[in-house]
């Protein structure tokens, strides 16, 4: 490799080598281009966006080990990680392919549940993750709070993973970890107040969000979603400031929820 006067000089073989730790380690697809005579991360964009997240997380690492004293200019949230000791063996089971045993307990019920699953992906969705897998129970693909597993088996018992390729596709137009199960995505429009607009803009809600009308007025999108619990609930957290304009079951619904918030108080 050459740079002006700076000339450094490595065998084929080693950059291999270094190609092959890069991919075991990191998960990162390095490949040769013929066309352009050079080598680049040849991942997807969702593998590729997983990189970005790594780069992220190193560089927030990096800062706060410089500082000395964090207290009074690094202030997190007043949070304690919940499930995430059990993210390095779920990796593990998803790499190998392994079967899990686990108990798994709902908020809406007393006892917690054994479940035997095909793990296939890990979700983070709003400071929480969650494990994607198949449960044998009933063969249905199913997210499990990584905060609400207890007593984690990894077995030695095997699964050819066919279903985990439809994964990414299923959940391709859903907002959250609620995949819908009989429901096809639809074009949503939502008008935001100029202020909301310019955050819904730097953070997209979903990878599907267009821009329609950008003005002094409103921020007008459309996203192409399934209607789930998790996509209402983050329409209603804006309140006043956004307005669903398309479609009217969605709208409709929107406006039950807001005018049943009103009656709670109304009587007071």
């Amino acid at each position: 490799m050459q740079d002006e006067g700076l000339n450094i000089g490595f065998s084929k073989r080693t950059l291999q080598r270094d190609i092959r730790e890069i991919s075991n380690i990191f998960g990162i697809n390095i490949s040769y281009s013929n066309t352009a005579k050079g080598y680049y991360i040849s991942d997807s964009e969702s593998e590729n966006m997983n990189f970005q997240r790594m780069i992220e997380a190193f560089d927030i690492f990096n800062s706060l080990e410089i500082a000395q004293d964090l207290s009074t200019i690094v202030q997190v949230e007043n949070r304690r990680p919940q499930g995430t000791e059990n993210l390095y063996g779920l990796i593990h089971a998803i790499k190998n392919k392994l079967q899990l045993k686990f108990a798994y307990q709902k908020f809406w019920e007393e006892e917690p549940s054994n479940r035997v699953v095909e793990p296939y992906a890990l979700k983070e969705f709003k400071n929480r993750w969650y494990l994607m897998a198949k449960d044998l129970l009933d063969n249905c693909i199913k997210s499990f709070a990584l905060d609400r597993i207890a007593d984690l088996e990894i077995t030695n018992k095997t699964f050819f993973n066919s279903d985990s390729l439809h994964l990414e596709e299923q959940y391709r137009y859903c907002f959250g970890i609620i995949s819908p199960t009989d429901s096809n995505p639809v074009d949503i429009v939502l008008s935001f107040d100029p202020i909301q607009g310019k955050y819904i803009k730097s953070l997209p809600l979903h990878h599907t969000q267009k821009v329609l009308v950008d003005n002094t007025q409103e921020l007008q999108i459309q996203l192409k979603l399934c209607v789930t619990h998790d996509l209402i609930m983050e329409l209603l957290s804006f309140g006043d400031n956004v307005k669903v304009l398309k479609p009217t079951s969605l709208k409709n619904e929107i406006k039950r929820a807001h005018q049943s918030a009103y009656e709670q108080y109304a009587n007071k």
